[in-house]
Formats: structure tokens, C-alpha cells, sequence
């Protein structure tokens, strides 16, 4: 494969060669790692600057329905739109339907935007483990907004907050309850609530909800990335589109101020370091699963099994034998 050719049609916009490149660092053969680390090389300190938003919701809040919506209203303003959404995967058969790009058919066919479904896998944090790294791609490509559907709301799809500029967290009208168990976690981290479905008989209920949401950000203690008003809810409708306006302008005024006062680079040298960490933890596992620690591992494993050690123990006995061969490699 020749980089610098790939590298040199990413940089001129060539939608071909995106959807190659993320294949490419999505692969999980070493050869392609090699590859994949030497096109981001090559790709890194390029002048574009896109707006990355996350994104995340219950299942059946219409995710997709309002992405294609809100990306095609960006569109007509003359705004090239990248869309990574990360389909969940089988626990059985390790397998994804993919099926985002179907759902949204219109935004598909726009010459401004490109969408590309990939498969958590065994992935936690409601995406996938190079999205980060897709993203990188596709901001280099010339991309002015990137948004990133995780696979659905839970604790930890916060993750998705660690490589984007933005998170908009989206919920159904009265799904107050359903959200118990984890709104605290996703509440703190979202900087825009939108109560999506608020058109027809789930008018009056998506206001109400807004405005509980709105009641509980108040409570929250304030971040210091946040002007005065910030996080806040609001009211949308995908299928009417109404809504969606005011939600970019919010979106826009949070970005400028964001980047007036330096927390927008702040924010992003911040993720620079967490991604840092998490690859070096990464690469760390992976050569757990290597020989011969993969041996001693799964002999140590028979006798926690038997009864014959602790599972702390043996684990110490592992780490102490191996953790200076490891690291070294």
C-alpha cells in the first residue's frame, strides 16, 4: 500500500480513499497496524480544524433520524459533514448489522457528507476502539463538522465526551425513569440536552421534559468549560425538523466561547494525554494475550480453577514474572 499516494488523496478530500483509510486503521492484522500508524503520521499537523460532536441516546430515541436531519440542514448551509456512527456488536457471533447508513437514505446521497457505520466489537464506552483515529481521518479529509454516534446511552458511553469537541445527549419525552440509573454520569459530561419526538401528541410531554431536565442541570455543580447557561435543554423534532436551528446555534455559540477563553485547546490537549494513556494501557493487554504470558496465564488459570490459589495471587505471581518482560517488548 502506498502511504504517501493515500495520505495525498485523504488531504485533497477523496471520499474512496477516506473509507479505505478507516478501513485501514480499523484492521486488526499487524501489517495494517504498521500501515495505519504511518498514514496518521503522515497525516498529522494538517490545517484543518473541524468541530466534533458526540453523540448519544437511549435506543429508539431516533439517533439516526435526527443525525440525518440535523446533517442535512448543516449540508445547505455549505458545511461538509462527516457521520462515524458505531453499531453495536453480537455478544454470540461478534457480528454488526451496520445498519445506520440505511436509516439515513437522504443524508447518503448528499455530496457533503459522508457516513461510515463501524462495529463496536468487543469495544466498551459506546464506540468503537478507532473511531478516535477515524476521526483524525476524516478531519484531514476537509471536513468542517464530524458527529459520532456511540451505540446507545449507559455509563459508559461518557467516553465518547474524551474525543469530541461537544456532547449532545438526546432523550425521548417522559423517559425520565428509564434514565434513573444513569443520567448522573451522562448528565455531567453532556454540555446540550435535546428532548427529540416533540411534535404531535408528545408536544406537551417533551416540553415538561425539557423542563425537568432543565431543573436538574441547574443542580449540577457548574463546570468551569461552561459560560453562563451552560449545559442547557432543549425541545427538537427530527421528523419535523423544528428545533434544529436553535440546537446548531447553541452548538456555535458554546464552540466560540469555548475557544475565546481557551478551553476549546485546553479540551483537546487534554484528549491528546487520555488517548495516550488508554493506547499504552492497550498495547499492554494486548501483549498479556501473547506467549508465552498467554501460557503461563492459562496454566495459572487451571489452578485458580482447582482450588490450588487465589485469583489475587496468582494474578500477583503473573504480573511480578512478566511485568519487566512486557514492558520491555
Amino acid at each position: 500500500m502506498d502511504i504517501e499516494d493515500l495520505a495525498a488523496r485523504i488531504l485533497q478530500g477523496e471520499r474512496r480513499a477516506l473509507a479505505r483509510a478507516i478501513t485501514l486503521v480499523e484492521s486488526g492484522r499487524a501489517d495494517h497496524r504498521v500501515a495505519a500508524r504511518a498514514l496518521i503520521e503522515r497525516l498529522h499537523g494538517h490545517d484543518n480544524v473541524a468541530l466534533r460532536v458526540g453523540l448519544s441516546g437511549t435506543p429508539g430515541v431516533g439517533k439516526s433520524t435526527f443525525i440525518e436531519a440535523f446533517g442535512r440542514m448543516l449540508t445547505a448551509q455549505g458545511l461538509k459533514v462527516a457521520v462515524l456512527a458505531v453499531d453495536p456488536s453480537s455478544a454470540r457471533s461478534g457480528g454488526s448489522i451496520l445498519g445506520d447508513k440505511t436509516r439515513m437514505e437522504r443524508l447518503s446521497r448528499d455530496p457533503n457528507a459522508f457516513i461510515r457505520p463501524s462495529p463496536a466489537q468487543s469495544h466498551l464506552g459506546g464506540v468503537a476502539r478507532r473511531t478516535r483515529e477515524a476521526i483524525d481521518l476524516c478531519e484531514a479529509a476537509g471536513f468542517d463538522v464530524i458527529l459520532i454516534e456511540t451505540v446507545g446511552v449507559g455509563q459508559s458511553e461518557t467516553v465518547v465526551a474524551e474525543m469530541s469537541d461537544l456532547f449532545l445527549l438526546l432523550l425521548a419525552p417522559a423517559g425520565g425513569d428509564e434514565l434513573q440509573g444513569v443520567k448522573r454520569g451522562i448528565m455531567e459530561t453532556a454540555d446540550i440536552i435535546l428532548i427529540n419526538k416533540a411534535d404531535g401528541d408528545l408536544k406537551a410531554t417533551a416540553t415538561r421534559t425539557c423542563a425537568d431536565y432543565a431543573g436538574a442541570l441547574r443542580l449540577l455543580r457548574k463546570r468551569v468549560q461552561d459560560p453562563e447557561g451552560f449545559p442547557k435543554a432543549l425541545t427538537v423534532s427530527a421528523v419535523e425538523e423544528n428545533g434544529l436551528d436553535r440546537a446548531w446555534d447553541e452548538v456555535t455559540t458554546l464552540t466560540r466561547w469555548r475557544r475565546e477563553v481557551g478551553h476549546f485547546e485546553a479540551r483537546r490537549a487534554g484528549q491528546a494525554r487520555y488517548w495516550f494513556e488508554a493506547e499504552v494501557r492497550e498495547g499492554l493487554l494486548a501483549r498479556l494475550r501473547r506467549e508465552p504470558v498467554k501460557g503461563a496465564m492459562a496454566a495459572l488459570a487451571h489452578q485458580v480453577e482447582a482450588g490450588e490459589i487465589s485469583a489475587a495471587a496468582a494474578a500477583e505471581e503473573l504480573l511480578e514474572t512478566y511485568l519487566g518482560e512486557v514492558a520491555q517488548v
